[in-house]
């Protein structure tokens, strides 16, 4: 075991006695070190009852004749942290993430890792660890929220709050029914309760084979979700003792797998930058072209909110993701689980209850992916664009841009009234470099669609999107504008193409007026100059290879 390293041989006394500090019995040095990354924080709805399932996991861990040891992980509410400084650090904690579990796993010689997780970068920092690390790993989500009520109907976050705010503005709710809504669209622990990247990357991950079948819907309140985590527990020793890790489950056929299901659910675009990260970590061949090849392939049979009218818990109720993959099956390669099923015989044992919710490949939404990549002179090197938000007619756009180098400058700009149909906002200098960050561009989108043009707005940016965006919204626009990418020489008035059917997105300027604007453009100085960001901004990658830092 790894963890002979802390506690085997006389030299080892030492590290035995600070053990034996701890509280462990002799007995219980002499078993398998089962680390339990625990990202629970009191100030993320979907974290606040993690320490529930850390104590069933506990038990799985101790049942299957492992010993556990709990270390907390940082983790950040996109939504709490939207609109202000606090979303510059969102993307960026995926690394710091990733890094504190690698330091905690490595200095401390753990066995194995259960990886207690459940929102936007919390998840895919703790899979990139796990590959990085490569001892046998297997990843918890804490699961969806219920949906809220009010008046009779069910709300989910983005909509109910975000969306309803430009409606509030727009004059259509009163101020009194916007303050029921905030109280009631949240109404317990769970990630928020459409498809937006909290549980788009849970179902990544169980895709993947990472979590055992049925983890990503199991919601939050559920004893179903108790019992998977004391499996997990228990599990994740057997792995130990069989020496399932990392570098078998977490393969091209697994990342394909995890792609053609994203595609099939119309998941976050922010799943694009994630699953480029964990491919590199796990030095996977995996690029942002492999993402459109893989969308012309998969019919999206899943339409969940924002899209669509579903929430998370009628996917669960439907069958969850063992029902998309069996749908799916003859779509995906055949690979291994951490539960030592593969996928197709998941797939096999899966019922489809709800074919309302989980279509059939004969019955699609659409017979291609729920994401598209974009390419052209604006983003020679990708952009991507959630397709099911879209109305089909919308598909093919030409507008007129207004430019704003920041997102407060467009936020102010939308609430006044300043965007008109037809329009494309540009919205630049948000990119992994420029933002920093890369931050989520959810409040634009969100007052568009409350103010009715959600469907007759485009909107572009080298900064990302919420996955509870909706509406003609290409982001990742690479390069971005602080590394000299074209983004950042349009003007307001300029004419701006878009073709989601031929992957298109272009500036429709001469190659003269290009080279002359290049020549005079200067970037912007860096937002913040000192401290995390600072340090971030000098080694961060473009979103095309996943915002990754640069080693």
């Amino acid at each position: 075991m790894k963890s002979d390293q802390i506690k085997k041989g006389i030299e080892k006394t030492p590290h035995r006695a600070l053990l034996y500090g701890t509280g462990l019995t002799k007995s219980q040095i002499e078993k398998p070190f089962i680390g339990i990354a625990n990202s629970f924080t009191d100030l993320i709805p979907g974290h606040v009852d993690l320490r529930t399932l850390e104590r069933f996991i506990e038990k799985g861990i101790y049942a299957a004749g492992g010993t556990s040891f709990v270390f907390g992980v940082p983790g950040i509410c996109d939504g709490i942290a939207m609109g202000h400084r606090g979303m510059h650090y969102s993307l960026p904690s995926r690394e710091l993430i990733a890094d504190v579990v690698e330091s905690v796993a490595q200095a401390h010689a753990l066995d194995g890792l259960v990886l207690l997780t459940n929102c936007d970068k919390i998840t895919p920092g703790m899979i990139m660890a796990m590959a990085r690390l490569n001892i046998p790993s297997i990843v918890v989500t804490a699961g969806p929220m219920i949906s809220g009520r009010y008046e009779g109907r069910r709300l989910s976050f983005v909509r109910d709050t975000f969306e309803a705010l430009g409606r509030y503005c727009k004059g259509e709710i009163s101020q009194e029914e916007l303050g029921e809504l905030e109280k009631e669209a949240c109404p317990g622990p769970g990630a928020c309760q459409g498809l937006y990247t909290a549980n788009t990357m849970a179902c990544l991950a169980e895709a993947m084979g990472l979590s055992l079948a049925g983890s990503a819907s199991a919601l939050a309140i559920s004893a179903k979700k108790r019992r998977l985590s004391y499996e997990s527990g228990f599990r994740v020793v057997e792995m130990v003792k069989e020496s399932l890790t990392p570098d078998k489950l977490i393969t091209k056929d697994s990342i394909e797998n995890a792609i053609k299901v994203d595609m099939a659910l119309g998941g976050s675009t922010n799943s694009t930058l994630h699953l480029l990260a964990i491919a590199k970590e796990a030095k996977v061949d995996i690029n942002i072209d492999d993402f459109a090849r893989l969308s012309k392939e998969t019919p999206q049979i899943v339409k969940l909110r924002p899209s669509g009218e579903h929430f998370m818990e009628d996917l669960e109720f439907a069958g969850g993701i063992p029902a998309v993959i069996k749908e799916l099956s003859s779509k995906l390669n055949d690979t291994i689980t951490v539960s030592n099923l593969s996928i197709k015989q998941i797939a096999e044992a899966a019922s489809n209850c709800d074919k309302d919710v989980i279509h059939s490949l004969e019955n699609p939404y659409s017979k291609e992916g729920g994401i598209a990549v974009l390419k052209g002179n604006i983003a020679p090197e990708g952009a991507v664009i959630k397709t099911m938000g879209v109305d089909p007619s919308l598909l093919v756009f030409k507008g007129t841009a207004k430019v704003f180098n920041s997102e407060e400058e467009s936020v102010e700009a939308i609430v006044n009234n300043k965007i008109v149909s037809g329009d494309v906002v540009i919205i630049r200098y948000e990119g992994p470099k420029g933002g920093p960050g890369m931050r989520e561009m959810l409040s634009p989108t969100s007052v568009l669609v409350g103010k009715g043009l959600g469907q007759q707005v485009a909107l572009i940016t080298d900064g990302r999107f919420s996955g509870g965006t909706r509406g003609i919204c290409i982001g990742h626009v690479s390069p971005e504008a602080m590394e000299g990418g074209l983004i950042g020489i349009i003007q307001d008035g300029d004419i701006i193409e878009i073709d989601v059917h031929k992957g298109v997105l272009n500036l429709a300027l001469s190659e003269n007026e290009i080279n002359k604007r290049k020549e005079n453009w200067k970037p912007l100085p860096p937002k913040i100059q000192e401290g995390y960001l600072a340090r971030y901004t000098t080694l961060v990658s473009n979103a095309s290879c996943g915002a990754v830092l640069k080693s």
